[in-house]
């Protein structure tokens, strides 16, 4: 879930959820647009070096909303380095920056604008390493409406005592820590300390790894994880308790899971959303492949905002809410970024549908297989009135967040790119479609715990991948549906007893996409070479396109409803 779905606001509030109160920011320096915003393009010296590893250490301040924090950072060289390029909110005081443990002069760093730049003593070669250390403090940029306007949320619980979350992937790692702000930038390790108020708890990614009372009422707690989306590295803090279990996995390992959850809830409603876990990952791995994170667990944590993925520790505001499909959606959503998101990354922000659209595809696959095709059917129907069509989903070159959101497809990442995927299926069939899910994810057609690392993929790439798996070229289909604002539209033309159907995309491009046609209640499928086809009809005969609703594509009583529903709000 991301920044990008401004137009999910509206979404939220037609499913009756609540939104955050927007928070009172105190009187200090302001986040910089460059910090508000993520995926601007990264500087040569960010090019030029791999992350090794990030060692995080926070003091949490629930009282005065601040932070404590050390990053040590770990990186090498991959081309001569004479400088260390990061991003930090200038809402941070930097108070030491260290270069292999001794103290840089004030003059060798600067953070104008939340670009931070660390001149090295001595430059490096490719293949050396190198650790910096940055001492900083100060009042994190607060969540406006989170998680689609993000930041840091500092709530109050039932109970009474602080609670806290951190909701970044839209607006970036650097709210919370000086990283790489940038898709592909992960640390190859992450170890993080926490240190909070004794009465609470604060659940992290990956494994715990220790947990420290001072006896001063404060109390650390340490996580550790391999590999992590810059975003993912996440800050909850409250009264929790944690309920867990053993999933045992079709793949022949055992699957910690973890539910850290408000003390004050009601038990019962903890048990049946906790029932939900073994199921999702039964599906997942099934239709997709193993629980990339085995290892470490599978985890959720409690938030005072709606939501979002955060690799193994998923943030979950639903509110234990229930509606006629029988599953909670928000859960589900986010556990399908743990394949698509962590375990498989876009390289760009503009292939953002690689996460949205093939993670919202899998809610109703994940219906249909809890319930079955009627609630599969409803579950699209839905998805497809949210459609806007007002730009192409990707565009095909780097945008920053707010590109894809505000000014950009917005919502239709996730549901046109669903939509598309459930076409993409049908056309090609189950065997390569779950193929190229498995190749897309893993690389590999053979996923097995420990056989696979995590990876970064575009919408070439996956376009490439199925037309390997096919055998044939489909980028005709992912240009008509991805590189293009408007829907393809199927035009027919009846005259006497002849039926012309033809294929409009919004380039002119040719779009062999077949139709089934009905007529008088026979189906027959009509191959649409060039996008263009001719069959003989019986005049007078009732003639259906598509009559099971497969396909994708511009519909004018769709369109005139929401012309009308429009209409309906602006009166209001």
């Amino acid at each position: 879930m991301t920044k990008t779905l401004t137009a999910a606001l509206a979404l939220t509030a037609a499913m009756g959820l609540t939104t955050t109160v927007q928070a009172q920011e105190p009187a200090q320096r302001t986040s910089t647009e460059w910090t508000r915003n993520t995926g601007h393009p990264r500087a040569p010296e960010q090019l030029a070096m791999q992350f090794d590893k990030a060692d995080l250490a926070f003091r949490i301040l629930p009282e005065t909303r601040s932070i404590e924090g050390v990053a040590t950072l770990d990186f090498t060289a991959t081309a001569p380095l004479a400088r260390l390029v990061l991003e930090l909110d200038v809402r941070f005081d930097v108070s030491e920056v260290a270069i292999g443990g001794r103290a840089l002069p004030r003059s060798a760093w600067t953070n104008p604008e939340g670009r931070m730049t660390i001149t090295l003593p001595r430059a490096l070669r490719a293949g050396q390493s190198v650790q910096v250390r940055i001492k900083y403090a100060g009042v994190p940029h607060p969540a406006r409406n989170a998680p689609w306007d993000g930041g840091w949320v500092w709530r109050t619980a039932p109970s009474g005592e602080p609670w806290i979350a951190t909701a970044v992937q839209g607006d970036g790692c650097d709210m919370i820590w000086p990283c790489i702000d940038w898709a592909t930038a992960e640390p190859a390790r992450l170890d993080m300390h926490i240190t909070v108020p004794s009465n609470l708890s604060a659940p992290g990614p990956g494994r715990l790894t220790g947990k420290r009372d001072h006896g001063d009422g404060w109390t650390t707690w340490s996580w550790s994880s391999g590999p992590i989306n810059t975003y993912a590295i996440s800050i909850n803090v409250g009264p929790f308790e944690e309920r867990t279990a053993v999933y045992r996995s079709r793949f022949g390992n055992e699957i910690p899971m973890s539910y850290w959850h408000l003390r004050s809830d009601d038990p019962a409603k903890v048990e049946a959303l906790f029932a939900e876990f073994p199921l999702m990952l039964r599906f997942f791995e099934e239709a997709v492949g193993p629980y990339p994170f085995g290892d470490e667990k599978m985890g959720v944590v409690e938030t005072p905002h709606l939501g979002m993925e955060h690799q193994t520790l998923n943030a979950y505001g639903n509110g234990y809410r229930k509606d006629y499909k029988g599953y909670d959606w928000l859960l589900h959503h986010e556990l399908a970024h743990e394949w698509f998101g962590n375990q498989l990354t876009h390289v760009l922000v503009d292939d953002v549908w690689l996460h949205e659209g093939i993670g919202t595809y899998m809610q109703p696959l994940y219906l249909r297989w809890l319930h079955g095709e009627r609630l599969f059917e409803a579950e699209l129907m839905e998805q497809r009135l949210g459609l806007a069509n007002d730009f192409p989903v990707v565009a095909g070159r780097a945008r920053t967040d707010d590109e894809v959101g505000e000014g950009g497809p917005g919502n239709d990442v996730y549901s046109k790119g669903s939509l598309m995927m459930h076409t993409l299926r049908l056309l090609i069939g189950d065997e390569a479609f779950y193929r190229s899910l498995r190749l897309l994810v893993y690389g590999r057609d053979d996923p097995a715990p420990g056989n696979f690392e995590p990876r970064y993929a575009s919408t070439q790439d996956y376009v490439k991948i199925v037309s390997d798996v096919t055998g044939r070229d489909m980028a005709w289909f992912f240009d008509g549906y991805l590189y293009q604002a408007a829907l393809p539209d199927l035009v027919e033309t009846r005259s006497g007893d002849r039926l012309t159907l033809e294929w409009k995309t919004g380039n002119g491009a040719a779009f062999p996409l077949p139709v089934e046609v009905s007529v008088d209640g026979q189906v027959r499928t009509v191959p649409m070479e060039g996008g263009r086809a001719t069959i003989d009809v019986p005049a007078g005969a009732h003639v259906l396109l598509d009559p099971e609703n497969k396909l994708l594509r511009r519909l004018d009583h769709i369109d005139q409803f929401e012309a009308w529903q429009a209409s309906q709000r602006r009166r209001q």
